[in-house]
């Protein structure tokens, strides 16, 4: 097994053993005003959306998570057959390996098999050469690409990169790539000056990927010499970041310590086009194999649509109109930094 790989796995293991989905976030903070009389019923109907021209059945997706090894390509072909069987989009976890491993296709492409036709989003660094970002997106058929930022992730890595001029380089890949681009971070959240910065240079998409659920700086100190447990709290809190996108008026989704159905809706009434989970359906997969993850999104399209019932609405596009409040402490960090 190959060090990209080796360490692919690794990810995969303490994912599991830091994950904690009782984890308290700024999720909990943010609060949504329900009416007591909504005048509404429960229409299961209403969660249809379109994804980059795609009809899905709900306004969240599976989120990026791995690929490049063996284990990976065992959870990747359950993946893409939950995806298959929910119709909903799925996002693989980072393909810039294949730039290098030419033979860990086969650990994307069974995402693929399982789902020839519905949405599938391929994922990449940003210093990943156009050719192999071409090829890519050509045998996985992609409709969509994701570009991650992972600065805090790549310092707490032993071997992590410490160059991180790229808006050249993803300039250069939008202007190379005829398909949607979503910047994503990885759990650190974009800040408002990054994401006008990057929206001035092109980018229409955005995954904030706020903190609150994995946290890589925890996941790489796990695996350094040093102690680097300083950088685990150096992450924007999700409810801030996609405020920050709302302002920016940009395109964007929400990911980043969604347990729920109410964080979804949370998600959604903060202006989120779609709702990211990543940790969470890969434990329950882990748990419960892909007939307990195909239940478990059954199960939370249902308590989506009855959410947004009680909230008193009908449709996807008035979930913004929602009031929201705010705890002091998370209130606090909006009235400073927005």
């Amino acid at each position: 097994m190959s060090i990209r790989s080796e360490r692919k796995e690794e990810h995969l293991k303490l994912a599991q053993m830091f994950f904690n989905k009782e984890k308290y976030n700024s999720f909990d903070q943010l609060h949504l005003l329900r009416p007591a009389l909504p005048e509404t019923k429960v229409d299961p109907t209403i969660l249809g959306s379109k994804m980059f021209g795609q009809n899905v059945s709900a306004p969240f997706f599976i989120n990026a998570m791995t690929g490049g090894s063996a284990a990976s390509k065992q959870i990747n072909q359950a993946l893409g057959q939950v995806a298959q069987q929910q119709n909903i989009a799925l996002a693989l976890g980072s393909a810039s390996i294949l730039a290098k491993e030419t033979d860990q296709l086969d650990s994307f492409m069974v995402a693929r098999a399982e789902d020839p036709d519905g949405v599938l989003i391929v994922n990449v660094n940003p210093e990943t050469p156009i050719s192999a970002i071409k090829q890519i997106i050509q045998e996985l058929n992609a409709d969509a690409l994701q570009i991650h930022l992972n600065t805090i992730q790549e310092i707490a890595m032993p071997e992590g990169d410490r160059d991180f001029r790229w808006l050249d380089s993803i300039k250069a890949i939008r202007t190379a790539i005829d398909l949607p681009i979503i910047i994503k971070e990885v759990g650190f959240g974009l800040d408002q000056t990054s994401i006008h910065l990057l929206k001035v240079n092109g980018i229409e998409y955005f995954d904030v990927a706020g903190s609150g659920g994995t946290n890589f700086a925890q996941i790489e100190n796990a695996r350094n010499a040093s102690d680097v447990s300083y950088l685990e709290d150096l992450g924007l809190p999700t409810v801030v970041t996609a405020l920050m996108a709302w302002q920016e008026q940009v395109k964007f989704f929400v990911s980043g310590g969604v347990r729920n159905p109410l964080d979804i809706l949370k998600g959604l009434a903060l202006g989120g086009k779609f709702v990211g989970i990543s940790n969470v359906f890969l434990q329950e997969y882990i748990q419960n194999g892909s007939t307990g993850l195909d239940q478990l999104i059954t199960n939370w399209k249902n308590e989506l649509a009855a959410l947004i019932a009680v909230y008193g609405k009908k449709d996807l596009a008035s979930l913004v109109q929602i009031k929201k409040y705010y705890d002091l402490p998370l209130k606090a960090q909006i009235d400073q930094l927005l």
